[in-house]
């Protein structure tokens, strides 16, 4: 196939959703309805001798929730699906946004229960900003839920973009009986417990058929005068209206019953779009052009313990690669001849061979790649769009073994690098290394991985610093002055870009007072070469 073939067969989305609305459950059920995988693990019990086969962290596994980004891979109907999990908790936003940048659509996980919930908001609000095309699926109708036309409404409200139900659910709970597909005019039966791939005896034609009113009752008649109303009220589905992120197409179901799932991947399949061009600053980079270019979009440490690696989660931006092609990394103009390159199903990987324009490959490295690198073929591009925010709440660390001092350091370039947390270095001689999260979960975290990682126990303690800002300025003699003034305030990222740390609001009004040569800037992009907005 040619380059053009091989891009129009690609997917690549990512599952969003607030915590514990079955995004991981519904993960691992459209990779079981793929053939990707032949048996789902179970995230309800911490001590499950089976595991969401995208929880690989252990951490994860004890807590059975997701704290890292996962990618797989896998193929269905002719399609290649690159498919990245992300995690549902606010505390890890910082990598679901920089996750959110490698897609070309979202799938959005609902709890039919709570309805559209606070994280939930404010993924939607950077998939708006990208217009990134969302695919939504209301979840748990196997339990007592909110209506349907409730959570169409809220949708509609809180997201700001019209619904269109595809399917549309027949009870609910108890009487849960299955989801009637409007498009296709049939309605799908519900058997509880039961890991069923679209068996067509499960299947019963047409929406007046006498045979569904007769087994569901009352619950067809309501769902009967729904569809009715949908029918007549609701805007048609709008294949532009979606790619533009206007317009959300809704599947209903119950994913740890793989219910609904089955629409829902043929849905990936029909709507999605294949990968789409690609903003550099230099230029617009399409995705069938002939040569390779690729972006960092995020690096995980120890994903395989026994070999302490580090791999580079690359986005195929345009071209082919080729196993043990020459590469150059645009940050720092090296070359590399990357060899042992792999695809991912979660924890399991493969060596490949090639890839195309919307694949996610993994680079094994040392420290070569950083968050935001470019690869190209000897093009100098630089993407946009990688973003670190100020953090929050800051904690000191020490190691409780002096002798464990270089693991400490190692450990926390590392996990600094990979965008786990972020780390800073006081500029005064002597001060403890300093640690920036969004969330206190991500502190959890770090602690638990240097200890079961790097052998390292850590002693994390309060902080006096409640903000950061990255300081730039046009004169280089203006910056350092305020350096010098402010030195017990000064600390460098892991880049080595230089922040400003303030206690309060207001000693932060005072420095912007003071230096109004200074800026302040409450993001930075990778490299510490691009910084975001002034605050």
């Amino acid at each position: 196939m040619s380059i053009t073939q091989e891009v129009a067969r690609r997917r690549t989305f990512a599952i969003i959703s607030h915590p514990d609305a079955g995004k991981t459950t519904l993960t691992e059920k459209l990779l079981l309805f793929a053939g990707a995988i032949q048996i789902a693990g179970s995230v309800k019990a911490r001590k499950a001798s089976r595991h969401a086969s995208s929880d690989w962290m252990e951490i994860e596994k004890q807590r059975g929730i997701s704290v890292a980004s996962s990618v797989m891979q896998m193929e269905y109907r002719d399609c290649v699906i690159n498919l990245l999990d992300t995690p549902g908790h606010q505390d890890f936003s910082e990598d679901t946004y920089r996750v959110l940048t490698a897609v070309d659509a979202a799938l959005m996980v609902i709890d039919a229960a709570n309805g559209v919930e606070p994280q939930t908001i404010r993924l939607l609000q950077v998939c708006r900003a990208r217009n990134t095309p969302i695919i939504t699926f209301i979840n748990k109708l196997d339990r007592e839920v909110q209506e349907p036309l409730n959570l169409l409404a809220e949708i509609e409200s809180h997201l700001g973009m019209d619904a269109v139900p595809f399917s549309w659910p027949v009870g609910m709970g108890r009487s849960f009986g299955g989801v009637f597909d409007i498009r296709r005019d049939r309605m799908r039966i519900f058997r509880a417990g039961q890991e069923r791939r679209g068996n067509q005896d499960d299947l019963i034609q047409g929406l007046g058929n006498p045979a569904i009113a007769a087994r569901f009752g009352d619950a067809f008649v309501k769902a009967n005068e729904e569809i009715e109303l949908i029918n007549a009220a609701a805007p048609a589905f709008d294949q532009s209206a979606f790619l533009a992120g206007r317009q959300t197409p809704v599947f209903f179901g119950s994913a740890i019953n793989n219910f609904g799932v089955q629409e829902v991947l043929d849905a990936l399949v029909d709507l999605a779009p294949k990968p789409g061009s690609r903003t550099a600053l230099q230029r617009e980079v399409q995705p069938d052009e002939p040569k390779f270019s690729g972006v960092v979009f995020k690096v995980q440490a120890n994903m395989d313990p026994a070999h302490r690696d580090r791999v580079a989660f690359v986005r195929v931006s345009s071209g082919r690669f080729d196993r043990g092609m020459r590469l150059k990394v645009s940050r720092t103009g090296k070359e590399m001849r990357p060899n042992n390159v792999v695809s991912f199903l979660s924890q399991r990987r493969e060596l490949l061979d090639q890839a195309y324009a919307g694949d996610v490959i993994g680079i094994p490295n040392h420290g070569v790649l950083q968050l935001g690198d470019v690869l190209t073929e000897g093009e100098n591009l630089q993407f946009t769009g990688l973003p670190f925010f100020a953090p929050e709440l800051f904690q000191a660390v020490e190691v409780k073994d002096p002798l464990r001092i270089k693991q400490l350091r190692i450990g926390l370039t590392q996990l600094g690098e990979e965008g786990a947390i972020q780390v800073f270095r006081p500029e005064a001689a002597g001060g403890a290394l300093l640690l920036g999260a969004v969330g206190q979960l991500q502190f959890e975290v770090v602690a638990h991985r240097l200890k079961h990682e790097y052998g390292v126990e850590a002693r994390l303690m309060p902080s006096r610093y409640n903000m950061a800002r990255w300081i730039t300025a046009a004169d280089p003699k203006v910056l350092r002055k305020f350096m010098d003034a402010n030195a017990a305030n000064i600390a460098y990222d892991v880049v080595d870009a230089v922040a400003f740390l303030a206690s309060s609001p207001a000693q932060l009004r005072v420095a912007q007072e003071l230096y109004p040569g200074v800026e302040f800037h409450a993001m930075r992009e990778h490299g510490g070469q691009v910084f975001g907005q002034n605050a």
